[in-house]
């Protein structure tokens, strides 16, 4: 399976698990650095249309990648897609570009020379210690996460 199929796939797993929890999503005509745009616009506590773009990274296996050149849209969420191709084993986290930073520092990520001087990094292989730092960022399945993700950051 080829790297486009596993994006349209991630694609269409991170907007069913969007829609799921109540959560619109908008696709952005042209690829700028955002695949998609999540926001809410109805119910009794939301109080002001909020939108989020969002920059995937879906994969078959657990991975975890930053890149500098993110740093310049305004409140961008790096999802991270694992299992794409295993609906019932798919999971989702979702990290403001500083807080994947925060992560890629804690891990000595940022301290390489891909990282210093190319501007990115990739891990295609998640430990447990990185999926111990992730867990608090994971979304799959909760609703109120995604909504207070949504509603307290960037609108």
């Amino acid at each position: 399976m080829d790297a486009q199929t596993i994006e349209v796939l991630g694609r269409h797993r991170l907007t069913e698990e969007l829609l799921e929890e109540d959560i619109e999503v908008a696709l952005p005509v042209r690829d700028r650095g955002v695949d998609l745009v999540a926001y809410l616009e109805q119910g009794e506590e939301i109080t002001r249309f909020c939108a989020r773009p969002i920059q995937m990274k879906a994969a078959r296996e657990a991975v975890f990648s930053i890149e500098k050149k993110y740093a310049k849209v305004p409140h961008l969420l790096l999802v991270f897609v694992w299992f794409v191709t295993e609906p019932a084993k798919t999971r989702f986290f979702a990290l403001t570009y500083d807080e994947a930073v925060r992560v890629a520092e804690m891990m000595g990520y940022t301290d390489t020379a891909s990282w210093q001087q190319g501007g990115k990094y990739a891990v295609t292989s998640v430990g447990s210690g990185l999926e111990d730092e992730l867990k608090r960022h994971e979304t799959t399945g909760n609703g109120e996460r995604w909504r207070r993700i949504l509603d307290t950051t960037g609108c």
